[in-house]
């Protein structure tokens, strides 16, 4: 069953509405986290469901733009709300604030929480709020605000869905506040956030290693991957001034250690992102995305249960509230996804009636759905649009130019959780993209678009040497799919990965070979290792032991011939770059190599 946006979040218990546009009463907000189910419910209502049904082919959030890494947005909906906000759990010193805003005042903020009685100037701070808010509104639009609030207390949360009828049409971001003692108000407009974008970059990229003091070349070939690193850390792409100025005005704020909440939703990606303080997150603030999101046709068992509890906001498009909360990951220099710096937590399907979390669904990061869109784009039947390498928007797969395009993005998009996902769904995505990429038939037609088919092949190799290092990682923890490992099965499983890489290194990726000679020293070097097989004596060491000392020194012999041909390679690519011809292997090269087998090469 179908809602209409008038009926959003009417079973909410304890929150009873006047009207449409008001609350009758409200309970008294005593902390963040009490206000932040009020915003949701608010911002939801009317910055998502209301559009949507007032809108001609409102444009759903696509599952997979909820996926770190976020896609630069394609579109800018200029008809579609937009705001931001920040909410502090404590009363405000105006002077001592670190962002200019224009202050609002509660009639009530000074005085005895113990005296009722009606403050004498209540009238006369009520006109400077109402005045104070008008002067931002273009002149066109006072008329409608008099209307509504010369005889209203704005500051007061129950008048909060009118008054951000209005915000949404300011450029800057408004703020929350707590009284002394008290309830949360709205207490300022016209919010500007502190963005020192080069000073945090700069610093943030020297404490991981990426730049240096004053090398100007490290910085400019690094400066991309640690802003993108930086703002994905607080949920973003690099994008719009506002949610640039939000990120770095939370992590302002949380170096500070100031219980906050600031919110943001952009006109391009229709998401309510909310970035918090939290005790239990220790390097950064909680991020979490609310959106509108359709649920796929073919996930049935899903759509039936969400049917049978009410869940959907349009039941004929399967169209859900969807939040999305994500862990934030450490930068580590080692890890061959070292680009990650945010990963799914929780996904949860908010009701649109009682407002609370209904059931967790795996709504977009279901493999199976990853599985079937690489099917449809390859086989030319998916439907959907895509920016190519932030230039190009792209749409649909009808040639196979588009279907290239398609797949170097979704590669691109999906490269972490390639490298990292079961052995199942990685040999599915080899089936898929091995059938495609190497048929026979499709040869003529790769060969007018040899450039475009070398930067996919470039990605794919790219993630197929990048999984054996991630299994490197593993193995070198002394630990394969979640078992412990002796230090005989870990060596000679490290060997049969090397001897893998003499015959694989081309294309050559500088990056992943650094990792695994940094991965390979830091085996050989292991302190028990070394004192309890490697340094004993053959004639003292037990049969288990001589193996060990055999598995070691091939170790030994199958790093230096590693270190050999990374030393005389020439021009190492990274894999970002693209490669030069004569490194990429031809289609009948590859077809000969897929059907050779060697036994004793391992």
């Amino acid at each position: 069953m179908s809602i209409i946006w008038e009926q959003a979040f009417s079973q909410v218990q304890d929150m009873t509405w006047a009207d449409s546009w008001t609350f009758n009463q409200l309970p008294e907000f005593s902390s963040l986290r009490a206000l932040r189910r009020f915003l949701d419910i608010v911002h939801i209502k009317y910055c998502l469901i209301k559009p949507y049904f007032e809108t001609a082919n409102y444009p759903l959030v696509e599952a997979r733009e909820l996926l770190p890494s976020f896609d630069l947005d394609i579109f800018e909906y200029k008809h579609l709300p937009g705001f931001s906000l920040v909410a502090l759990a404590r009363p405000l010193s105006y002077f001592q604030e670190i962002f200019q805003f224009d202050i609002l005042h509660s009639p009530f903020e000074h005085l005895d929480l113990g005296d009722e009685a009606i403050c004498p100037l209540e009238t006369h701070i009520s006109r400077q709020n109402q005045l104070a808010f008008q002067n931002r509104l273009p002149r066109q639009m006072h008329d409608e605000f008099q209307y509504y609030f010369s005889e209203r207390d704005l500051t007061t949360l129950e008048q909060y869905p009118r008054v951000l009828s209005f915000l949404l049409r300011m450029e800057r971001a408004h703020v929350l506040s707590q009284l002394p003692k008290g309830p949360f108000i709205f207490s300022g407009i016209n919010a500007s956030f502190p963005s020192d974008l080069d000073t945090e970059l700069k610093r943030f990229g020297l404490r991981i290693g990426k730049f240096k003091v004053g090398d100007s070349r490290c910085y400019e070939h690094n400066r991309n991957f640690v802003y993108q690193f930086l703002m994905e850390l607080y949920g973003f792409p690099i994008v719009s001034e506002r949610r640039t100025s939000s990120a770095l005005f939370a992590r302002r704020l949380f170096k500070l250690s100031e219980d906050f909440l600031i919110r943001v939703l952009g006109q391009s990606d229709r998401t309510i992102t909310t970035l918090r303080s939290n005790s239990k997150a220790k390097n950064y603030p909680e991020v979490d995305k609310i959106a509108l999101v359709r649920i796929d046709s073919d996930q049935g068992d899903l759509i039936k249960h969400l049917g049978h509890k009410g869940a959907f906001v349009d039941s004929h498009k399967h169209v859900v509230i969807l939040r999305v909360t994500y862990r934030q990951h450490r930068y580590d220099r080692n890890n061959v996804r070292q680009d990650r710096a945010l990963s799914v937590l929780r996904q949860e399907i908010i009701h649109p009636l009682s407002g609370e979390t209904c059931c967790e669904a795996n709504v977009i990061k279901d493999i199976s759905n990853m599985l079937l869109n690489l099917n449809d784009i390859v086989k030319g039947e998916y439907a959907g649009t895509i920016r190519f390498k932030k230039l190009e928007v792209v749409d649909n797969t009808d040639t196979h130019e588009k279907r290239l395009k398609f797949l170097y993005s979704w590669l691109s998009k999906h490269q972490r959780r390639i490298i990292g996902y079961s052995d199942e769904f990685y040999s599915g995505v080899v089936k898929v993209l091995d059938g495609y990429l190497f048929d026979q038939h499709n040869l003529d037609l790769f060969k007018q678009h040899q450039d475009l088919y070398t930067e996919v092949w470039s990605r794919y190799s790219y993630i197929q040497q990048a999984r054996k290092v991630r299994i490197l990682e593993d193995l070198t923890q002394r630990s394969r799919k979640g078992q412990p490992l002796s230090w005989l099965d870990m060596l000679a499983q490290v060997n049969e990965i090397l001897q893998d890489f003499k015959f694989e290194i081309h294309p050559y990726f500088d990056g992943l070979m650094e990792r695994v000679i940094n991965l390979c020293e830091r085996v050989l070097n292991n302190a028990y290792l070394n004192k309890r097989y490697v340094q004993m004596k053959d004639d003292e060491a037990s049969a288990y032991g001589l193996r060990v000392k055999a598995q070691f020194r091939r170790l030994v012999r199958l790093l230096d011939e590693l270190q050999s041909i990374r030393k005389h390679h020439p021009k190492p690519r990274s894999q970002g770059q693209k490669l030069r011809e004569n490194e990429v292997v031809t289609f009948k090269q590859k077809a000969e190599v897929g059907k050779r087998e060697n036994p004793g090469e391992s």
